[in-house]
This record gives C-alpha cells, structure tokens and sequence, in this order.
C-alpha cells in the first residue's frame, strides 16, 4: 500500500555479473494488448568517462540485447558531455528491441550539470541537433512529444517529457493530443516531473538521473540526490497523485563512488491489475 493506493510490484535481483534488476508492475489501466509487455530502461550511461569508455557501453548494449525486451528506453545523460556524442550514441546502435526503441533527453545533453544552477549551462548541441544523431542510431527522441503505440488491439501512449531538472521539460506540451482515457507512459530523466500539476494524466512514469544517490547510508538513506525529497525519489518505485514512477539507480555514474546503491538496468515487465 503506497500513498494509500493499491499496488503491486515486485522485485528479483539477477546475482551475476550483471547490472540487471528484474521488475513487475501491475496496473489498473494498463491495457490487455500490453499485458507482460517487457521494458529494458538505460538510465545515465555517462559514455565519454573512463567507466563509460568505448568497453562500458558495448556491455550495457550486450546486457540489454540479452534480455530480448520488447521495448527499450534511455533516459537521458547517455553521453557526459556533448562533444562524446559523435563516438558513442553510434554504439547504441546495436540496441535491440522488438517494438522499438525511444529516448528522452537528460541534463547532460543540455550540457546543464549539478552546478549549472550557479554558473550557467555551457554550450553543447541543440534538440534540432540531437534528434538525427538519435536516428542515425534507430532511436526515436522524444521531445515534449507523445506518440501512439499499438499491440494486440490495444492501444497505450509514449510520452516523451525533456528534462525537469535543467527547466526543459512541459508536460501539457507532450500530452496535447493524447486521449485522456487511454493509458499514458511517460519516459523522462528528472523524478522531479512528478510535481507537475498535470502529472495525475500520466499512468506510468520511468525517471532516473539521480543514481540513487550513489551513497545510501543504512535508516538514512540518501544523503544527497539531485532531486527533491530524496529519501522518497532517490531510487526504486513510488505513486502520488494517481501515479506510479519508477526511478532507476543508472548504469553509470560521473564519480566511481557507490555504497548500497548498485548500478541498475530494470527490466520492467508490465501487468494488469484488476482495479476492484
């Protein structure tokens, strides 16, 4: 029981090598042609650093492919800094997904980082400039922009929503034209997107961008996570205002430093549950 809202979830942890962590999510709306839909999500790889180096990002790309998902989504701060785009969102390339794959900007792609708030975003490539990078490795950006995905005589939306932390995202930009009845799928960098006063449209939304705050301290928790409220948002699942959102640790990270918070590519595997 979460927010006083019925929920399901549950976990398994793969003890390999691997950065894997299996999840299942039930919800009330989620339509019958997406039930056990599997989503591969890729949060903060921080390609262009030496654990995000040419090695690192062939092996999430392998994890991924493994888990044969039928959907996958990255999002945001795939690249540390603008300049690494060239050399590595190529690589990303081998991503394979049956029924597609799609992104979402995060506030490295912005070239907007932690301490940006005090001194300014450098200059790094423009939205106009990312999308046909992002195609020329067959994924879909997804910008303040919804598109409809259909399976099975269902229908759900895809909602692409830019990054909150560095001030892009606008939810009621990305929901305009979606069907209010139909179930709504937001993909985004910052957990912040849910304190937007329209967020109670979306059913499902997938965030990452905090690494769990890398250091989690036993009772505690986070000591520090670029985001508000962090013992609640830092990592792992929560519901308010009607809806659900999953926030991923990352598979990379710009600092070495992890303490009871692992890096993590969730498999999300979606199921339906009876609203009564």
């Amino acid at each position: 029981m979460i927010g006083g809202e019925r929920l399901t979830v549950h976990h398994k942890r793969q003890s390999t090598r691997t950065m894997v962590e299996h999840v299942t999510i039930a919800l009330p709306r989620l339509p019958a042609g997406f039930a056990g839909t599997t989503v591969a999500v890729i949060s903060d790889l921080h390609a262009g650093i030496r654990r995000g180096g040419t090695p690192g990002v062939k092996r999430v790309v392998e994890e991924a492919n493994a888990l044969q998902p039928d959907i996958i989504v990255l999002l945001g701060d795939m690249v540390h800094k603008g300049r690494h785009a060239s050399r590595y969102l190529p690589l990303l390339s081998e991503l394979e997904a049956k029924e597609g794959i799609w992104a979402a900007l995060g506030n490295h792609e912005h070239s907007f980082l932690w301490y940006s708030r005090y001194v300014g975003p450098s200059r790094g490539p423009s939205v106009e400039q990312w999308r046909p990078m992002y195609a020329e490795a067959g994924i879909e950006l997804l910008v303040n922009e919804a598109i409809p995905l259909e399976k099975g005589g269902s229908r759900l939306w895809l909602v692409g929503v830019d990054d909150a932390y560095s001030g892009y995202d606008d939810l009621p930009a990305a929901l305009q034209g979606v069907d209010k009845t139909e179930f709504c799928l937001a993909i985004t960098h910052s957990p912040d997107l849910i304190d937007d006063p329209r967020i109670a449209e979306v059913d499902l939304v997938l965030a990452g961008h905090t690494h769990g705050g890398q250091i989690c301290l036993p009772l505690l928790g986070p000591p520090l996570a670029p985001c508000r409220r962090p013992r609640e948002r830092a990592a792992g699942l929560l519901r308010s205002s009607g809806t659900t959102m999953y926030v991923t640790r990352g598979v990379g990270e710009a600092m070495p430093i992890r303490f009871r918070s692992p890096r993590e590519m969730p498999l999300i595997t979606l199921r339906r549950e009876s609203s009564s």
